[in-house]
């Protein structure tokens, strides 16, 4: 059986070939693109990560496909219908990092409201403002409004450490369960609600058509002016044009983002000028840039989950689900 690996990291290699000897693997460092394509004709299965799209025409050049086991949570970079259509499996990894996200989202939040970047930067400047300490000032996370939109793995987490930082929880979720509201003591109330109320809003939710720019001007406008958002779940949950203007007005105090629209691109502009991007896809790069220039605005990149502990359970999980698979036990089926 072939089986072929994208993205992959050195340590990596060594894991897979040991546990898959039985099978002739292809590993490859870079993303999926068209020149890997007929190479893969015979392959069985082909494991991703987050930046390798597979659509209609990766399917039609993989005649043999009988599985894709994304080694990630999220799943919006395969076309899972044109999948279904052709008989083909779609595993994903649903458990790995919702304590490291969660940790990865408060370190955004504590980032922005304590303002240590431009206190970094002002630390390596030989000249110190006179207005320094007023700049600098932050604000505590005790007393405040926390509203978590998506109450998932992840989303429960972030509930459970603003909890501890003695701060006032919302949640909006499409799905209540009562029983953890009050356990975790936390409020479900609508979006609206959650995004005229909250000091600091932080997104938990999947990129489907529904959630698409869920975050826009007229939600933004609805926000309490100087709110915080974070957004640590899909680039696509928020309109960067929006963002940006609610920032450059003010409405918006800060934003945290380990994803954004765009992000695709903006990893691989040293390709820029060989590929075809539509007009769409480049404004949002160009909107990328733009919020990398902002003090008021951190960008990571979809560093989340990168922890030691949650990227070896990643490797663990599509494992298994390799090996289900071939046994004739689908698991963790999108």
């Amino acid at each position: 059986m072939t089986i072929a690996f994208f993205e992959l990291e050195g340590w990596e290699r060594a894991a897979l070939a040991e546990r898959l000897s039985e099978h002739d693997l292809l590993f490859y460092e870079d993303v999926l693109s068209p020149a890997h394509l007929p190479a893969l004709a015979a392959c069985a299965v082909v494991s991703p990560f987050i930046y390798s799209r597979i659509g209609p025409e990766a399917l039609a050049a993989m005649p043999a496909l009988k599985m894709v086991a994304t080694r990630s949570t999220g799943f919006d970079h395969i076309d899972v219908a044109a999948c279904r259509a052709r008989g083909i499996a779609v595993s994903n990894v649903p458990e790995y990092g919702s304590q490291t996200v969660a940790e990865h989202t408060f370190a955004l939040i504590l980032a922005l409201s304590r303002k240590l970047v431009p206190a970094y930067r002002a630390m390596r400047n030989t000249e110190p403002r006179s207005d320094e300490a007023r700049r600098l000032r932050g604000f505590d996370l005790r007393g405040k409004t926390l509203g978590v939109v998506g109450a998932g793995n992840i989303g429960l987490h972030v509930v459970r450490m603003a909890e501890s930082f003695g701060m006032r929880v919302l949640v909006f979720d499409t799905r209540r369960r009562q029983t953890l509201a009050d356990l975790l003591e936390f409020e479900y109330v609508p979006l609206e609600a959650l995004l005229r109320e909250s000091d600091i809003v932080s997104l938990h939710c999947p990129a489907t058509n529904e959630t698409r720019h869920m975050i826009n001007a007229d939600s933004l406008a609805i926000m309490k002016r100087g709110a915080l958002l974070i957004n640590t779940a899909r680039g696509e949950l928020v309109d960067t044009a929006a963002l940006l203007a609610a920032l450059q007005s003010g409405q918006l105090g800060g934003a945290g983002l380990d994803v954004f629209e765009g992000e695709a691109i903006v990893r691989e502009e040293a390709q820029i000028l060989s590929r075809a991007f539509d007009r769409e896809q480049l404004e949002s790069a160009i909107r990328a840039h733009q919020l990398l220039k902002r003090d008021d605005v951190i960008v990571t990149p979809h560093n989340g989950f990168n922890s030691r502990e949650a990227v070896e359970r990643i490797l663990d999980t599509t494992v298994r689900n390799i090996q289900g698979f071939l046994a004739g036990v689908t698991q963790n089926a999108v």
